[in-house]
């Protein structure tokens, strides 16, 4: 007897159901599954009694290449079903598939993808022809809501069409000539009784003609590259020499397994199409109904019984109206529309189009759609072997005492050695993604002088299934971390991720890998051309180089050449600086990593302080580069020269920036205050702050003389502009300032008290109700309006003859 072959779709109730009633029917020799051929030893593990969905997770990792892939499986997958109603009747029950490290699947991380892209046009003219908006809606039309008698012929008739169409890829040809030598191989070995291959409906057709081109007498060896075992079945290729690669469980959830969550197999809806399985068609759209209201009115949406009573009512017409023997899902959902949306929508329904919710969806849409998806996470048999990451971190968390009651909030002082252990193990589980903590204070890079951290309990949804995907990484927390920082660093192209991944390792305390990541840092650092994320390269590696109060890797050579490299090449960046007007934060923080590299590495080869001032001389004076830069470069300038040998200039440099506009100076000083805002304003101490006569009120001592000098300067340049320009630089200005901490500013305001002889507190000029912008307009609003009355004589001096 030659091989019955079923092509279907994954995850839908009605392939399912010819799938059983074939079994039961055909009483099969041999069951033949589109799944991972590895797993065939293994196949009592997958039938242990776990509460689907459950998936098989597969894993690859070489020095060149890194995989990873799911074949998920709930009840009414039909290769669910055809495992568990095939070993039920007494069939030898294998998977057929190449193992998912194979280069056939290449980036596809769903064995189960369907291949709708491809034969798109064919199931693009059938929706034409059914009157019916997307691939869904045609596939419940034709066979989710239709009688179950014929559905075997319909199938075969829907693949051989869009299969048609449709050009397999190389990976697909592999993948069917290996499933195509395990069918040959079961003929063989049934001696005469039935062979049932269940595969999805886009390789059917393709493995019905290579078994019957064939035929008979061909040996079964006759494909390349596929070797047959000595008891006469195909073997599983083996992973290369030196890679890793394997299979485990994983609990699953509905959502993971929604099309509106960005899956990309078999049916949208997972917990509808549960309903229909158990219950059929008709219970399941009553049943999604009900829920949808239920969801609606614990939300606070006013969803009332006639509200309910109308979308039933929409339902039923459509159904009635398409032709629909049963009600469908799209019937339900076009009802529910209908019945509970009365705004006008920025796009298409999603259930007329396949793929992920789009942002800013309708609030009921997304109800309507979580209802239909359902909230089931599987779970797996406590038999079920795990991998031996899940074990160590088992026993880490117990060891370290973070396994007992999620919902204290762990405090972690990272200068003891048992918190910092403890520290490292939660980053560790950070990195690899696993859920259950998140850390909401602690040092945010290598120059943080933060030495404790808090992290605070979260849902933990989903963490088994997470512990055993991160398994693929290592057998150990540190090596799994380990795998997944050196997969960043080979990945990360921006310097700002690098950086991150660089102290992500010393958090996670991989000190092995640090090496591989400062090797990484040190090669990219001299061809990147964005100062910003430049600098927080440096920034990163100057505080790991100074800091080894915690993390141990001060004064790392390695750490000192990112350091000489980065600083070398933030020079040169600035120096040919160009560009539009405005403040460039991310490129100012870059100059003070500059400055905080010559001020605290100068042992460090290749950071020379005196040509780096004669750069920021340079720049400084640059009339072409952005009045930011100039200001930072003059500032950098400040810092570092021989106050010996140079003169201040602040003064000088402010009043010739002014002749460029308001805005021009404000951009200027922001730049200046970013790099040397204490330096340039020592006048403005703590002792500085009251009025040179008589104080603020607020029992300040006096000014020295020649205090706050650029104050005094700044004073008198913008008391001198017209209100227009005034008014016209004023957010440029607020920008400058908003790098002083509010007790500067509080002086500083101080200090334009006294200069013009006022007392009063400093502190309430500046917390006023208003915004200043605002202020400033109105009283410029007040001057003109005070001039047209003077204009028109209509002042108080024009009314009445003298003033009152």
């Amino acid at each position: 007897m030659t091989a019955v072959f079923l092509g279907v779709r994954h995850h839908s109730p009605a392939c399912a159901r010819l799938v059983e009633r074939t079994i039961e029917e055909l009483r099969p020799a041999h069951v033949l599954v589109e799944g991972p051929a590895e797993m065939n030893s293994r196949l009592d593990e997958l039938l242990l009694g776990h509460e689907l969905p459950v998936a098989v997770f597969s894993h690859y990792r070489d020095g060149r290449r890194a995989a990873t892939s799911w074949a998920p499986l709930c009840d009414y997958s039909p290769e669910w079903v055809a495992l568990r109603a095939g070993r039920a009747a007494g069939a030898e029950v294998r998977f057929i598939d190449l193992p998912a490290w194979h280069p056939a699947f290449a980036e596809r991380t769903n064995r189960y993808a369907d291949a709708e892209v491809r034969y798109a046009r064919a199931t693009e003219r059938l929706c034409e022809q059914f009157a019916v908006d997307s691939p869904d809606a045609l596939w419940d039309r034709l066979f989710e809501v239709e009688p179950d008698e014929g559905v075997a012929e319909r199938l075969d008739a829907y693949f051989a069409l869009v299969r048609g169409d449709a050009e397999a890829d190389a990976g697909d040809r592999a993948r069917e000539a290996y499933m195509a030598s395990w069918v040959r191989a079961a003929v063989a070995a049934a001696d005469g009784g039935p062979v049932l291959v269940v595969t999805g409906g886009f390789h059917q057709p393709a493995l019905r003609r290579l078994v019957a081109a064939d035929g008979p007498d061909v040996e079964h060896d006759a494909v390349p590259g596929v070797e047959l075992g000595a008891d006469g079945w195909p073997l599983v290729p083996e992973p290369p020499a030196g890679a890793d690669a394997g299979s485990f469980l994983v609990p699953y959830s509905f959502r993971r397994l929604d099309a509106f969550a960005g899956y990309e197999s078999g049916m949208p809806s997972p917990g509808f199409y549960q309903e229909v399985w158990e219950r059929g068609p008709q219970e399941a759209a009553d049943r999604l109904l009900r829920t949808v209201v239920e969801r609606l009115r614990a939300r606070k949406v006013p969803v009332s019984t006639a509200d309910l009573v109308a979308a039933r009512s929409l339902a039923e017409g459509l159904t009635a109206l398409r032709g629909h023997p049963r009600t469908a899902r799209i019937d339900v959902l076009d009802g529910l529309a209908g019945a509970l949306i009365t705004d006008d929508l920025d796009g298409p329904l999603p259930w007329t189009v396949r793929g992920a919710l789009r942002a800013g969806t309708h609030p009921v849409v997304v109800e309507i759609l979580a209802a239909c998806g359902g909230a089931r996470t599987g779970r797996l048999h406590p038999g079920t072997p795990a991998p031996p990451l899940v074990h160590d971190v088992a026993a880490q968390l117990d060891r370290l005492g973070l396994s007992g009651d999620p919902a204290r909030a762990p405090r972690l002082d990272l200068t003891d050695p048992g918190d910092l252990v403890r520290s490292r193990a939660l980053h560790g589980l950070r990195v690899l993604g696993v859920p259950g903590y998140e850390r909401t204070a602690g040092p945010a890079h290598g120059v943080d002088p933060v030495f404790t951290e808090r992290w605070e309990p979260r849902p933990a949804d989903g963490r088994d299934a997470a512990l055993v995907e991160a398994g693929a990484y290592g057998a150990t927390l540190a090596e799994a971390a380990a795998a997944v920082l050196a997969e960043r660093a080979r990945e990360e192209t921006d310097a700002g991720a690098l950086a991150a991944a660089l102290f992500d390792t010393v958090l996670c305390g991989v000190s092995g890998l640090s090496a591989h990541l400062l090797s990484e840092l040190g090669s990219r650092v001299g061809v990147l051309a964005q100062p910003g994320p430049l600098g927080e390269v440096l920034s990163t590696a100057l505080g790991l180089w100074r800091h080894d109060r915690v993390y141990g890797v001060a004064r790392d050579p390695l750490l000192a050449a990112v350091i000489g490299g980065a600083t070398d090449r933030l020079l040169w960046l600035l120096e040919g600086a160009r560009g539009p007007g405005g403040v460039d934060l991310p490129r100012l923080r870059a100059v003070v990593a500059v400055r905080d590299a010559l001020r605290h590495a100068p042992g460090v080869p290749g950071l020379d302080r005196s040509a780096t001032t004669a750069v920021a001389r340079r720049v400084g004076r640059d009339a072409g580069a952005p009045f930011d830069v100039r200001g930072a470069a003059f500032g950098l300038h400040h810092v570092l020269a021989d106050p010996a040998g140079t003169s201040d200039g602040t003064a000088d440099a402010v009043r010739a920036v002014a002749l460029s506009g308001v805005e021009a100076l404000g951009d200027w000083l922001a730049g200046l205050f970013a790099v040397a805002r204490d330096e340039v304003t020592a006048g403005v101490r703590p002792d500085a702050g009251g009025a040179s006569e008589g104080g603020t009120g607020d029992g300040a001592h006096p000014v020295p003389e020649g205090a706050g000098s650029l104050v005094g300067v700044l004073d008198d340049v913008l008391c001198g502009l017209p209100e227009s320009a005034f008014l016209a630089g004023l957010p440029a200005l607020r920008q400058a300032f908003g790098f002083f901490p509010p007790r500067e500013r509080e002086r500083i305001a101080a200090q334009l008290l006294a200069r013009r002889g006022l007392r009063g507190s400093s502190r309430a000029l500046l917390r006023t109700t208003a915004d200043p912008l605002l202020i400033a307009r109105a009283g410029a609003l007040e001057d003109r309006v005070t001039g047209l009355l003077a204009r028109y004589g209509l002042d108080r001096h024009g009314i009445g003859g003298t003033p009152s």
